[in-house]
């Protein structure tokens, strides 16, 4: 029987080991078990013991010498890859089980994967968090569109570790904009589809999610232009996000997908283990 090909995971993290936890817990649940997963620290605290409670799950650490931030962290990752597919993961979203399977099966007749997600706000009660809001981000994948305000969201995205001979690594020099830039390279010459399967949970916390951050400063304008001059991508505007959303051309955009969440937690060891030590009661 033929083995079933190694996907690296590449995750970035920096003084979030409860959250990192997390999406652990939610790769030890995975269907599909031929995973390498590489953990960036960059800089921050340490992460030996989050990690050590997965023992079943083959993890590399790279802890980054100072703190160079989450592209130049990806890219340090990339350079422990060992498998025929790279999957992209923040460390504070989540993986259902099913999902590197799914990808994997819908790689077979293109370059790179994503799906769909579940965005979700929470809190945090006892060192787990409980989705307190959520939506569906679903849009079709139209490359041109796209050009215009991406809705490709590279947490869950899986593709051949090949892209990277002809694409280089990710572009540092639009730091807030490299996963656009990324899809807008790789569509460019790679064959590129959407999945239509929210299986990716992505955090939206106000205290400091993926969503969280100020999409009107002005460093981010600053990057935004660098990646319109890179593209030719014209004037792009920094509204906000859930604004855009609201526009009638990204309503028109939405797309049908499949939701699987259930809605409860992933509840990982890390947590566990801090609850009984406080002389909590385990869940």
């Amino acid at each position: 029987m033929e083995q079933q090909p190694l996907v690296s995971v590449v995750t970035p993290t920096y003084n979030r080991p409860g959250t990192l936890s997390e999406l652990l817990e939610s790769l030890s649940r995975q269907t599909y078990k031929r995973l390498q997963i590489i953990v960036v620290n960059d800089a921050g605290e340490p992460i030996e013991e989050a990690v050590g409670l997965y023992p079943e799950l083959d993890v590399t650490i790279v802890n980054m010498e100072s703190n160079g931030k989450h592209v130049a962290a990806r890219n340090r990752g990339l350079s422990e890859v060992r498998g025929a597919y790279i999957l992209l993961c923040d460390d504070d979203d989540l993986l259902l089980p099913t999902h590197v399977e799914r990808m994997v099966r819908e790689i077979e007749d293109c370059d790179l994967v994503y799906s769909d997600v579940e965005i979700f706000d929470y809190v945090e009660e006892e060192g787990v968090r409980r989705a307190t809001s959520r939506f569906v981000f679903a849009y079709e994948h139209d490359l041109e569109a796209m050009r215009r305000c991406s809705t490709f969201v590279s947490s869950g995205c899986l593709y051949r570790r090949e892209l990277h001979d002809r694409l280089g690594p990710f572009d540092e020099g639009v730091y807030n904009y490299w996963d656009w830039d990324f899809i807008l390279r790789a569509s460019a010459h790679y064959r590129v589809k959407r999945v239509p399967v929210a299986s990716v949970l992505y955090a939206f916390g106000q205290s400091g999610g993926n969503m969280s951050r100020d999409a009107g400063s002005d460093s981010r304008r600053d990057y935004l232009n660098k990646l319109s001059v890179k593209h030719g991508l014209g004037e792009l505007p920094t509204e906000n996000f859930f604004t855009l959303l609201d526009k009638p051309e990204m309503k028109a955009r939405r797309a049908a997908t499949d939701v699987l969440w259930d809605g409860e937690p992933f509840v990982s060891r890390w947590a566990s283990l801090r609850r009984k030590g406080e002389g909590g009661v385990e869940a």
